[in-house]
């Protein structure tokens, strides 16, 4: 069962990385790159002290700073325990391919897609109530996630992976910061 499922998510793979076009490539690198999303980062904390008092952004900005730790070492762990190489190292596939980007460590599971969607969820949680387009952050990790097809280096089920990790991290630190955070803070807002 998991080989069947392991070859389909190979097979689907090849599949989308082939749809790329060379014109786009610039692009799919551009997107790909973390560094591309500073302004976002910036949007995000910006938004944080815009729309609630001094101490409250503060407590929002460490549970997200907190989450982000946590996702990027419960994702590094995992790539280092389940050990599959990426399809650009994958000797297998790599000839029927399209990589743009080379990385050398492991595939499982997309650190790209347990980030942003953990930021993204928790941003959207933390502001719903203050910006009615807050839903519109669902689109970067949605991209960001897409970008690792095309650039060569996940297979789809490590992006599925990588998401609902993200995912679930969000959720799980928002209802951190209600459940213990939140009833000690002294904020005037209701």
């Amino acid at each position: 069962m998991l080989e069947k499922l392991l070859e389909w998510d190979r097979d689907i793979f090849v599949y989308l990385n082939n749809l790329g076009v060379e014109r786009y490539d610039g692009f799919w690198a551009i997107v790909t790159n973390i560094i591309t999303w500073i302004p976002l980062y910036v949007l995000f904390l910006g938004l944080l002290f815009l729309k609630f008092p001094k101490k409250e952004a503060l407590q929002k900005f460490f549970v997200l700073l907190g989450m982000v730790v946590f996702v990027t070492g419960i994702t590094h762990l995992t790539k280092l325990w389940v050990a599959r190489l990426r399809p650009n190292n994958s000797e297998e596939i790599n000839g029927l391919i399209r990589i743009l980007k080379s990385p050398s460590d492991y595939s499982f599971f997309s650190g790209h897609a347990s980030f942003s969607f953990s930021v993204a969820i928790l941003m959207i949680l933390f502001l719903k109530k203050e910006i009615r387009w807050a839903m519109f952050f669902l689109l970067w990790p949605l991209l960001f996630a897409l970008s690792r097809i095309f650039v060569g280096v996940h297979f789809p089920l490590d992006i599925l992976v990588g998401a609902l990790v993200g995912i679930f991290s969000g959720f799980l630190a928002y209802w951190f910061y209600r459940r213990f955070i939140a009833p000690g803070s002294r904020s005037t807002r209701p």
